[in-house]
């Protein structure tokens, strides 16, 4: 603890990707179910699971997807989650998640919407500034 201050809460996330047929990486965002903004799959560790598997988790339960999940971080960002009596600090480490396929059923199907999304427009869209730079550091990944 530095100035009284509690370290964050560690959550974990899944940056759903795919290429498309000119090579170019997609991004798959999820509304979010209280306030409809663009996020991206994320929850907190799971017992008995890797980190990375428990992203891979989160991106099933609310985006229906399945695919190969990078075993350590590709990137990391810090927000506020509203709790509902304060905030609370978490770090989010973001796993990158290849889609191979998206089911017709999953968990939270109907309570989010989810689109693909060019890395620029989906760097765009969602609010959190450490999550746009991550998004944005795809753009660096091409070759």
């Amino acid at each position: 603890m530095k100035n009284g201050a509690a370290e964050p809460r560690t959550q974990v996330a899944a940056l759903p990707i795919r290429r498309d047929k000119t090579g170019e990486v997609r991004v798959l965002l999820i509304t979010s179910r209280e306030t409809r903004r663009w996020i991206i799959p994320k929850g907190w560790p799971m017992k008995g699971r890797t980190n990375a598997q428990a992203a891979a988790q989160e991106a099933l339960e609310e985006a229906g997807i399945e695919g190969r999940v990078q075993k350590e971080p590709f990137g990391k960002y810090l927000y506020w989650k509203r709790g509902e009596a304060n905030f609370e600090l978490c770090e989010v480490l973001v796993y990158l998640l290849e889609v191979k396929r998206q089911l017709e059923t999953w968990r939270e199907k109907g309570q989010r919407e989810a689109r693909w999304f060019s890395v620029e427009d989906a760097a765009d869209l969602v609010e959190e500034p450490g999550l746009t730079a991550v998004i944005a550091s795809l753009s660096d990944e091409r070759g």
